[in-house]
């Protein structure tokens, strides 16, 4: 935990999230995701960072890539500034197959890793960047919207690729789906559909994003002594 009081009197850094649906908070009617979460939580701080959710339903990594500069380049809040950080969260969608459970992805593995290693690029060039991993889907509730069909082990693919990415363009990366899928009751943490969090979903994910300690460094929030770093 972090204690409120211990946060200094500072200017307040700006961290602009960049994502699909998982960063938006679909399928959290209750507190709106993960990222609005970690937005109402880091208001608790005097100077505690301000976040802006950019994520886009159904966004993969090529529009993601597309709207990079324009999104970060209108909220620097004064002018001739920028965010103090970026946050992405992006891949799962680019792992589906489309049409079939053997069938093409939305973006094969080749080019995901090469525009994920330009988007990194371009991304360090404008602000500090952060990396977090993919979360699970349930396969028995596919396809998808009667289309798209994932699989954890594609899942488990492009969230190595991610991290290999990372690893080469030194940016942090949390990986999130080894430790969800370590606790038995993850498939409750989807929602019918198989794909998107339900609100102990977006928990879970938000309670291991706002104990990263390589997040909290850039924030200026560091966690009291014997505070762990994983969710229960």
């Amino acid at each position: 935990m972090i204690s409120p009081s211990e946060s200094p009197s500072r200017p307040q850094p700006k961290l602009v999230v960049l994502g699909d649906s998982g960063v938006f908070g679909w399928g959290d009617p209750l507190e709106g995701g993960w990222c609005e979460r970690l937005r109402r939580h880091w208001m608790e701080f005097s100077g505690g960072p301000v976040v802006y959710n950019l994520g886009v339903r159904g966004d993969g990594l090529e529009r993601l890539a597309a709207r990079l500069e324009a999104e970060v380049g209108r909220r620097g809040e004064l002018r001739r500034q920028l965010p103090q950080g970026i946050l992405i969260g992006i891949g799962l969608n680019d792992s589906a197959r489309v049409g079939r459970a053997d069938g093409r992805h939305q973006l094969d593995a080749e080019g995901f890793l090469f525009g994920l290693q330009q988007l990194l690029q371009r991304a360090s060039q404008l602000a500090p960047v952060h990396v977090i991993g993919l979360t699970p889907v349930e396969e028995a509730a596919m396809p998808y919207a009667e289309v798209l069909w994932y699989s954890l082990e594609q899942v488990h693919r492009y969230e190595r690729l991610l991290e290999e990415a990372c690893l080469e363009a030194d940016v942090p990366f949390l990986p999130l789906l080894e430790s969800l899928l370590a606790d038995p009751d993850w498939p409750q943490w989807l929602g019918s559909d198989g794909l998107h969090l339900n609100s102990d979903g977006h928990g879970q994910v938000y309670e291991r994003i706002r104990r990263w300690p390589a997040l909290l460094d850039w924030a200026g929030l560091q966690p009291l002594a014997g505070a762990s770093v994983t969710a229960a």
